[in-house]
């Protein structure tokens, strides 16, 4: 069976790229801070943006879906789920939910993890919810003509319990005895997390959570006002190639993990300069026209009126519709496509 120590992570040379990411992220979590004190009620809009985001496509990225305002309604609990999806997108949100609320008296162990995995069903009758996988899976891809192939086999099913309280007693000891740098620990936790694939279903929805949790745990609460789900979905391809390359050789113990720990830091870093542009914009008191403006300016080619939003969730959606109106009027912006494809270019 495979053996983990996380001491052996001390022992490591790490190169510029790595320590480069990790001192960005503390100057950065320092700054959100400051801000935090600053203007706290103005950041609840972000919240709440990010909570749809984080549900929407963590769930899309394992082909659960539903629309754009079934996720909204599900999300803020003004409706049931009417279907599978919506179950386990409803499963998503609760799990979500207790995480932004609680992460501080959710311990980092088997029995917790299995509740917090019996939580993503609670809206369902799966039978395996909550417990430890009872076949062996395997992480494949199926290619455009049909065939599949295997990429990587995880733990056998004996071995998955034992395998899960191993990684959360290493977990905690390194970081209670502050042995290892928790922005180094958390992606090789995340890591072996998959690699061991302890469910039957939801593995990849049940590691983002971690992410989260482990994160918040630590001090970096970005994830509560930018989704890091909404930043892995919109490059899920660097994420399967980057946890694909360190999974070789992983069972033998000579895995390479630093091409997955570059992606999770790296994915961290960008939700921090996006909350640091959001909140330049929410902390200014400008005009709706002015603040719009101002968002625009950080777009780079074709944008919608949804990025826009979010940039600027002190807008309704009305106002910011007015704007974007004016400034096509103006020449500021162009405007292409039609109803739900409608997109914007800066024109100056």
């Amino acid at each position: 069976m495979r053996t983990f120590n996380y001491s052996k992570i001390k022992e490591e040379k790490w190169d510029s790229e790595v320590l480069g990411l990790i001192a960005a992220i503390y100057r950065y979590a320092g700054k959100q801070e400051l801000y935090l004190r600053q203007r706290p009620d103005e950041l609840d809009k972000l919240v709440e943006i990010a909570k749809i985001q984080s549900t929407e496509a963590s769930n899309a990225i394992e082909g659960i879906v539903t629309t754009n305002t079934r996720i909204k309604q599900l999300v803020e609990e003004k409706t049931t789920p009417k279907n599978r999806a919506e179950e386990e997108i409803a499963g998503y949100r609760d799990v979500l939910g207790v995480i932004h609320e609680s992460f501080d008296a959710i311990p980092i162990t088997q029995n917790y993890i299995l509740q917090l995995h019996k939580m993503l069903y609670s809206h369902m009758n799966n039978p395996f919810a909550g417990r430890t996988k009872t076949v062996q899976n395997y992480i494949s891809a199926t290619y455009p003509d049909g065939q599949t192939e295997v990429l990587f086999t995880p733990m056998a099913p004996f071995e998955t319990p034992e395998a899960l309280d191993r990684i959360c007693g290493e977990y905690n000891r390194v970081i209670g005895n502050f042995e290892v740098e928790p922005l180094i620990v958390i992606p090789v936790f995340i890591h072996d997390f998959l690699c061991i694939h302890p469910f039957n279903d939801g593995n990849g929805r049940m590691s983002r959570l971690l992410t989260t949790l482990l994160l918040y745990r630590s001090g970096f609460y970005v994830g509560k006002y930018i989704s890091l789900e909404a930043k892995i979905a919109g490059n899920k391809e660097l994420y399967y190639e980057s946890l694909g390359k360190a999974q070789a050789g992983w069972h033998e113990g000579t895995e390479d993990v630093i091409p997955f720990i570059k992606y999770l830091l790296g994915t961290i870093l960008a939700a921090y300069k996006d909350f640091e542009e959001r909140f330049e914009i929410v902390e200014e008191k400008l005009p709706a026209i002015e603040m719009v403006r101002k968002a625009i300016l950080l777009k780079i080619g074709k944008f919608t009126k949804q990025d826009i939003m979010e940039l600027c969730p002190s807008l309704s959606i009305s106002s910011v519709e007015g704007a974007l109106r004016k400034l096509v009027k103006e020449g500021d912006i162009g405007r292409g496509g039609t109803g739900k494809s409608t997109y914007y270019v800066r024109m100056k």
